[in-house]
């Protein structure tokens, strides 16, 4: 009985104080931490889901679009849906697969969230978001799913706005493309994560990528109720998207097509060309008018989501890497197009402006004979007849001569390298600045960079001036090479006499990108200033208000006077006329549209020479800046003056309709009407 009681009271004793323990844990819970709780569960009950505005459109100088958005039937599914099913969701996209004409493990891979491991396509945004399988779905495919709602749960088919190129592969590099966002740009772009709703797409190269702050605007949110099991239950909060503002550029679409068309032709004319560019700068504010560059591509390529062997075939060498911009990102040996820069190298030496200089089909260059063009004398000349007739050796001479003042192969302590100071100052040899990404910087040789060059490459020219090149079938050219290479590691870090002679020449191992070449004549023909273009012009809202102009800097000035800048203009518009051009312009109205320029032929090891035309017009006050590159079009009169001859004749509307009248540019942004049409120019 005692034993009894005994057990009886130790239960009593466990029984009280259980109930201790839970009344504590109780008043813990709904007291203590009772608001923290209640937070908590209001938060597992609420969804944030960010709703993506509507990108602005980028526009022409006169309002016309080069790239806008047009509605679409997008495919989307709810992930969340399927996965609730017994089979989770197979047999709904089995049903969706027949309908979109893509394969089952396409559309699981594309819904599936990305994470370590998981290859691309995948998920990057909230399972409480769509997920758009196909952008370009046509109203019959629509109308399958949506008249059969019940064999496709969770699928839906509503209009989206999707990017418009009117152009089609015009200025494709220039403007552009949107790709879905990666994890590196959520941390790298600064408020890029905090708007990000899964489904917008970032800019990722050109126009698109540089204004894309502007242009993407600000995302709206939608705050969904949804109980325990993630069922949404109704809307808790909604805040409208703003939609992004409008880019005003400063390129003229019309123009733009006459240079796409005449880059076209001269790449068709020469059997080698592998590559070309064509810039056209207004010549009074340093803005780009046209940018082209071949060979494209069609930027609706991107719509949907491209393939990883579509991006491959757009870097890959047997498409001629289309993405790549030759405009800015190409870099090639200029010819004589770069002897404006050699001229006033002369004159900041001490050569007279005035003076006569003889020009003989050869001259001797540390002991090395450097020829004329086809080695022929031109007798003595000015320095004006010598850019029009464009004479090498004039040229070569004043180089090695300043050269040998710098102290040859045993240089001084601080050299005065007129002709590479001199080109720096025309804004060779670094990127121009220009609104784009990735802009390549030229190059400019000298005792630096050769020195440099050295330092990095020596080892492996030593390496191959022994064992030679054995997987070179040519012989003589392996030869060629082993010589090369053995020259190179014994002596490769001395700036030697060839090298002066080629650099004045546009030769040897100078590089230029085609913006820098029509940058540098845009300083030349205008007021002297070295400015950084510029293709984007305004934000515009979509009601029309403009939120800022986008200036054009002035980042130096040519290291020469008023005097010699013009004397340098006056003979350069002689070559369309009487010089090296002539042939290219025959029968050119130059009473009523006076053409200057220079003719460049470059040649390259192994490959057929790089044609040159850098021009401006009309020569006496000029509004257009038109420089053409052919990569492997052979003489630069041959091809690309051409060319540039067809774009002046389509501006200015010679034996055509003009495509701009009268050749006079826009000079003030179009006016949008309230509903942000464009309402005039």
């Amino acid at each position: 009985m005692i034993r009894m009681r005994a057990r009886l009271l130790v239960l009593h004793v466990l029984v009280v104080t259980m109930l201790v323990v839970l009344a504590g844990r109780l008043w813990q819970v709904q007291v203590v931490r009772g608001q923290e709780f209640v937070t908590r569960a209001t938060e597992t009950r609420t969804r944030a889901v960010i709703v993506p505005a509507v990108r602005g459109q980028i526009l022409d100088s006169s309002g016309r679009p080069l790239v806008r958005n047009k509605t679409a039937l997008v495919v989307s599914v709810d992930r969340t849906i399927l996965s609730r099913m017994p089979d989770g969701g197979v047999e709904v996209l089995r049903k969706l697969s027949k309908v979109l004409g893509k394969p089952v493990p396409d559309l699981q891979q594309r819904i599936t969230p990305c994470g370590p491991g998981i290859r691309k396509p995948c998920w990057t945004g909230s399972p409480y978001q769509p997920v758009p399988l196909d952008e370009k779905v046509d109203t019959r495919e629509a109308l399958q799913i949506l008249e059969r709602q019940e064999e496709f749960p969770g699928v839906t088919a509503e209009i989206h706005s999707v990017r418009q190129y009117p152009g089609g592969r015009a200025g494709a590099q220039m403007l552009g493309y949107l790709q879905p966002v990666t994890e590196a740009e959520l941390e790298e772009r600064e408020g890029l994560k905090a708007s990000f709703s899964g489904v917008d797409l970032a800019g990722r190269d050109g126009l698109e990528y540089v204004y894309d702050d502007a242009l993407r605007g600000k995302s709206g949110l939608r705050r969904v109720q949804v109980d325990r099991m993630g069922k949404a239950l109704g809307l808790e909060e909604q805040v409208t998207p703003v939609p992004g503002d409008h880019l005003v550029t400063s390129i003229d679409s019309r123009i733009q097509a006459v240079v796409e068309k005449a880059l076209g032709k001269a790449m068709k004319s020469a059997p080698a060309a592998d590559g070309g560019a064509g810039v056209v700068l207004d010549a009074r504010t340093g803005r780009v008018v046209a940018l082209a560059s071949a060979p494209g591509y069609d930027p609706a390529i991107w719509g949907g989501g491209i393939s990883a062997r579509g991006y491959q075939w757009l870097l890959s060498e047997k498409s001629g890497k289309p993405l790549v911009s030759r405009a800015i990102n190409g870099q090639f040996a200029p010819g004589s197009t770069f002897k404006i820069s050699s001229v006033a190298s002369m004159l900041r030496a001490g050569y007279p402006l005035n003076g006569t200089y003889s020009c003989p089909g050869s001259v001797a260059v540390g002991g090395r004979a450097f020829n004329n063009f086809r080695g022929i004398p031109l007798g003595t000349l000015t320095l004006h007849t010598a850019l029009v007739k464009s004479c090498d050796t004039i040229f070569y001479r004043a180089a090695y001569e300043q050269y040998l003042k710098d102290g040859g192969r045993t240089p001084k302590k601080a050299p005065k390298e007129v002709f590479a100071n001199t080109a720096r100052a025309f804004g060779f040899g670094r990127p121009t600045g220009v609104d784009l990404p990735g802009e390549s910087g030229g190059r400019i040789p000298d005792r630096a960079w050769k020195k440099d060059l050295w330092n990095r490459t020596s080892a492996v020219t030593c390496e191959r001036s022994r064992k030679g090149y054995p997987e070179e079938k040519d012989r003589s050219r392996a030869e060629f090479l082993k010589r090369l290479a053995l020259e190179n590691c014994t002596e490769g870090f001395l700036l030697r006499p060839g090298d002066s002679a080629n650099f004045s020449i546009g030769q040897g191992d100078v590089l230029v990108t085609p913006m820098q070449l029509a940058r540098a004549y845009m300083a030349l023909v205008s007021d002297g200033k070295v400015r950084s273009p510029r293709i984007g012009w305004a934000q515009v809202r979509p009601d029309g208000k403009v939120v800022k102009t986008i200036p054009v800097p002035v980042v130096g000035k040519l290291p020469i006077s008023e005097k010699e800048r013009r004397y340098i203009k006056n003979a350069l518009s002689q070559v369309a006329a009487d010089g090296t051009a002539a042939g290219a312009f025959a029968g050119f109205p130059m009473d009523k549209i006076r053409i200057g320029g220079k003719t460049g032929t470059a040649e390259v090891w192994g490959k057929q020479d790089t044609s040159w035309f850098a021009s401006f017009a009309p020569t006496r006050n000029p509004q257009y800046v038109v420089v053409v590159m052919v990569s492997q079009g052979g003489m630069g009169a041959q091809t690309a003056a051409p060319a540039v001859r067809e774009i002046y004749e389509g501006i200015y509307g010679i034996k055509r309709q003009a495509a701009v009248p009268g050749g006079r540019l826009t000079t003030r942004l179009p006016t949008f009407a309230p509903d942000g049409t464009v309402a005039g120019g």
